[in-house]
């Protein structure tokens, strides 16, 4: 009996150990917006520096549908980023390269690829340590203008 008791107790503590491990995921879903297809549902996501983040991209709902990304950025980057996604129209390898340009890649925290309508991709990642406002966009050609937003990353 004294080691089924502390069978269930190991076993509770483990249990709990995994609920708090859990509980520290920032878990996000973002989709495009059910009215205006080239933005996001979200505009402003928050997480805490240095969290965990499991985000999916659900590419489902939209009036207009068509593929779409996610880019987690530095901060200041966006137009950048954006103007170099642009350049990629011409690249007949564009779309194989999920339309994130080579050249961006050090300025990008955490991405997904493209996701085709009807499709999910969930990425996880760890928030930056450095409190800030980090901006991020979908870089199919000339969606960033709208589909952007920011991440708040708080102490």
């Amino acid at each position: 009996m004294k080691h089924t008791c502390l069978l269930i107790t190991t076993l509770a503590s483990l249990a709990l150990s995994g609920f708090a491990q859990d509980a520290s995921v920032a878990t996000i879903e973002l989709k495009p917006d059910a009215k205006n297809p080239l933005g996001y549902d979200k505009t402003e996501l928050s997480v805490q520096a240095g969290q965990k983040v499991k985000l999916t991209l659900s590419n489902t709902g939209s009036i207009a549908p068509q593929p779409h990304n996610f880019l987690l950025l530095k901060p200041g980057k966006l137009e950048a980023v954006g103007a170099l996604a642009n350049a990629m129209l011409a690249d007949p390898q564009g779309m194989a390269k999920s339309y994130i340009p080579d050249a961006a890649k050090p300025d990008i925290i955490a991405n997904t690829k493209l996701v085709q309508p009807n499709q999910t991709e969930t990425i996880e990642f760890t928030a930056p340590a450095e409190p800030g406002d980090y901006p991020y966009m979908c870089t199919f050609p000339g969606h960033w203008i709208l589909m952007k937003g920011i991440m708040h990353v708080t102490k």
